[in-house]
């Protein structure tokens, strides 16, 4: 065979000679298909040394050659890139490791909820024995106040207090019963009531202040009458400690605001689990709140300190639990000063499995029967089925 067709075979071979750069074995010399040629031609076959070289079979031996360095360059610089490659470890966020994270534990809501009842019925008791302290209007006049000096008394703007404090507690219990992890919100809710009205059971203990204002008629002091003092406890419980039904005629539970107390608690509880694009919903609920407390001193049915105290220990209990709440690295470490508190044994046994900040999720209160939801998952399955074959969304079906 000519030298030409041999230099022609050996150029069809090139092309099969680039193999994949992933490869780790050396490629395999192209075959000397000029010997099967000159067979299959009638020609004697000769060994390919024994052909003389030419220029051009010394540059295809030079390209083979290149194209093995090549090969072996490449193979080597991703052996290396893969040996030394940088992982990136990718965590899991804790909002997505499921239900554990967030459980429910009802027997904890219902011994916080047994907590704030004792409390709140402790607090009546309180205020029956303080009402036998107060010192007679004539004998101590109202205290000095800046904001009575400004601002005369309207009588009907304490109703307007008790109706916006009923208006917000309603919005907060319907929101409540329809929020995903109720018992991990109603725990912390029940909690703060009790820990504010444990506090507000010390504060007009220790001090009893005179009536804020001449217009207060006040139930007449039963001193050592016992059955009395139950039946007023009875009565004061029965109705809510609210003027509107006829049960707050006791006097001496002025420092701090109570009303001040439930005004600003349920604001901050309804703005902190609802969602952020609901601002006309928050800014409805702030203006109740804000009203609210301004008609307590617009009525003069507590001194200002009494408002001011109510605030800042209703704000700053909520701010406080909930910074450590949704704030993790703060539980244990050793720089946090918070964990002084006294209640932070109790914070522990509340909030020690939830392990992630609460998500403001909604859902139905009670599940729906078993065939409702057999018959929904079936309608999603055939939904997503014909999507799958046809290529359909699930409402055109």
């Amino acid at each position: 065979m000519a030298a030409s067709e041999l230099i022609q075979d050996s150029n069809d071979v090139l092309p099969h000679v680039e193999v994949n750069v992933t490869t780790t074995n050396p490629p395999t010399p192209p075959r000397p298909l000029r010997a099967a040629n000159a067979q299959a031609n009638g020609n004697p076959t000769r060994h390919a040394s024994s052909l003389p070289k030419t220029e051009t079979e010394a540059g295809s031996s030079s390209r083979l050659s290149g194209l093995w360095k090549q090969n072996q360059l490449i193979h080597s610089l991703s052996s290396g890139l893969r040996r030394h490659c940088d992982y990136v470890k990718i965590s899991v966020p804790p909002e997505e490791r499921g239900a554990d994270s967030l459980p429910s534990e009802w027997w904890k809501t219902g011994v916080a909820f047994l907590y704030a009842l004792f409390i709140l019925f402790f607090t009546t008791v309180v205020i029956t024995v303080v009402h036998e302290r107060v010192p007679d209007k004539s004998v101590s006049p109202p205290l000095p106040d800046k904001f009575f000096d400004y601002l005369d008394r309207i009588p009907w703007a304490f109703t307007v207090t008790e109706v916006n404090g009923l208006i917000l507690v309603g919005l907060w219990l319907v929101q409540w019963v329809f929020l995903k992890h109720k018992a991990i919100i109603g725990r912390r809710c029940f909690f703060l009531i009790g820990t504010l009205y444990m506090y507000r059971c010390v504060t007009m203990y220790i001090t009893t202040l005179p009536v804020p204002g001449k217009h207060m008629v006040c139930a007449p002091k039963l001193y050592n009458d016992s059955t009395g003092k139950i039946w007023r406890i009875l009565r004061l419980i029965s109705g809510g400690g609210l003027s509107l039904t006829g049960s707050d005629l006791m006097c001496g539970d002025f420092l701090y605001s109570g009303h001040t107390v439930m005004l600003t608690l349920s604001y901050l509880f309804i703005k902190e689990y609802s969602a952020r694009w609901m601002w006309w919903y928050h800014w409805f609920c702030w203006v109740l709140s804000a009203s609210g407390v301004l008609c307590i001193l617009i009525a003069h049915e507590h001194y200002s300190i009494d408002v001011v105290i109510g605030y800042f220990a209703t704000t700053r209990s909520f701010w406080w639990y909930h910074t450590m709440a949704n704030t993790h690295a703060l539980r244990d470490a050793p720089n946090n000063y918070l964990s002084r508190a006294w209640w932070s044994p109790v914070f522990n046994f509340l909030e020690r499995n939830v392990h992630t900040t609460v998500p403001v999720e909604f859902s139905w209160p009670m599940a729906p029967p078993s065939s409702c939801r057999q018959r929904v998952g079936r309608r999603e399955e055939i939904s997503a089925v014909r999507k799958h074959v046809y290529g359909l969304e699930p409402s055109a079906c």
